[in-house]
Parts: structure tokens; C-alpha cells; sequence
């Protein structure tokens, strides 16, 4: 018979995780910076000027940030692997009576546990080990080009949305369209973030549009007093 393969949510933390956070960041930090400008009295080839070296700068640097990051976090799991093959190689007792100790405090009696972690070893020890002991599984291994892409994507096409406005919108009521067009496109966001992560949707749009509100407002009121004190 055919193995089945369940999908779950949880596989697709790697990418969705990165992706949700860069368009995030994206709408957020590009909506703020065209307002903060916008507030400023700025014209707006200066601020659709502003808005594309936002895109690009945002883009790269989420994209070297999540590099670096999981980069980090993929070397401390290869030296936890490494440590954990030489451990077996050299104590492999005391690594058995790790798993069936794990397996007792899972609610296992002394010979099932030992039968378990026997049967696992035999099958792969290594993999058991890093699973069990460890917590380390598939499909929450660091794989850091694919965080740097998603992230650096999503914070591209997340930044676009708003910078598209400024050509559509007359300048006068600049920030309004933006800070409105940006809320929307968070609260869409969030409904897609959670759809795709199982996650409630409602709460979900409510927090990033809030956050969203919040960074816009400030942007906006430093640009004020900006435009001001130049003036």
C-alpha cells in the first residue's frame, strides 16, 4: 500500500513564516515612509523617488537579515547533529537510556520504552535522537535561501502596493489614499496569512492593521513637524 502524506500547516512554517513578515514589513514600512514624506510637503516625484528606494532597500535588506538569521540557526543545528553522532558513536548506552527515559516520561512502561527506542534505533538513531531529544524535524529545519527569498519577494510585492498609489492619487490627498490603501492591503494580508496557517482569521487583520495604524500615524506626524520646522 502507499504511504499516505498528511499536509499540515505546520510544513509550511519555513516559508510562510518569512513571506507573511516580509509583505508585512513591506506595506508597513513603504506606506510609512510616503506619508512621513507625503506630511512633509515633498513633491511627489520625491516621494515616488523615496518609495522605490524604500522598496529596494527593504528588499535587500530583509533578504541579507533572513540570511543571516536562519544561516545562524541551520550552523547551531549542524553542530547538534554533529555532537549528537559523535555521542552515539561513543556512549551508545547511555544515548539508548536517554530515549527510553524520554519515552517513560511520554507515559511509556520501562519495557515498551526500551522495545521503542530499540526498534528506532535500529531504523535510524540519529534521526530519533535529533527528533526526540532534541526536537529537531523536517519541517522546522533552518533553510536560510529559501527565508532570504521569500522575504526579500514578499517585502517587494508588499512595498508596490502602496508605492503604486502615489501615481493614482492626487496629491492633496496623498497620505489618506495611502494610509487607507495601505490598511487594506494589511487587513487582506492577514486574512491570507492565517487562511494559509490555520490560524483565526479576525484576530489576525486586527493585529496588523493596528500595528500598521500605529506606525503610519507616528511617520506621519514626525513628517508634519518636519515640513513645519522647514518651513
Amino acid at each position: 500500500m502507499p504511504r499516505h502524506k498528511e499536509a499540515h500547516f505546520i510544513d509550511r512554517i519555513g516559508w510562510l513564516r518569512a513571506a507573511v513578515l516580509g509583505a508585512n514589513d513591506g506595506i508597513v514600512s513603504t506606506a510609512s515612509l510616503i506619508v512621513g514624506v507625503a506630511a512633509a510637503q515633498a513633491t511627489p516625484a520625491t516621494i515616488l523617488l523615496t518609495g522605490i528606494a524604500g522598496l529596494v532597500a527593504g528588499a535587500m535588506s530583509m533578504a541579507a537579515g533572513e540570511y543571516v538569521s536562519v544561516s545562524s540557526q541551520a550552523d547551531t543545528e549542524s553542530t547538534d547533529r554533529a555532537r549528537e553522532k559523535q555521542e552515539l558513536a561513543a556512549f551508545p548506552d547511555k544515548e539508548r537510556e536517554e530515549l527510553i527515559g524520554i519515552y517513560q516520561e511520554r507515559g511509556l512502561d520501562r519495557a515498551l520504552a526500551e522495545r521503542v527506542a530499540d526498534t528506532l534505533t535500529a531504523h535510524d538513531a540519529l534521526a530519533s535522537h535529533l527528533r526526540d531529544e532534541l526536537g529537531m524535524a523536517t519541517h522546522t529545519a533552518a533553510r536560510p535561501v529559501q527565508a532570504a527569498l521569500a522575504s526579500a519577494m514578499a517585502f517587494a510585492i508588499g512595498a508596490s502596493l502602496p508605492l503604486a498609489m502615489v501615481p493614482l492619487s492626487p496629491a492633496v490627498y496623498l497620505s489618506w489614499t495611502v494610509s487607507i490603501a495601505a490598511l487594506v492591503f494589511l487587513a487582506v494580508l492577514g486574512a491570507v496569512g492565517a487562511k494559509a496557517g490555520g490560524a483565526p482569521i479576525g484576530r489576525a487583520i486586527l493585529r496588523v492593521t493596528f500595528w500598521g495604524a500605529m506606525a503610519m500615524a507616528a511617520t506621519a506626524a514626525i513628517g508634519a513637524l518636519f515640513g513645519t520646522a522647514v518651513g
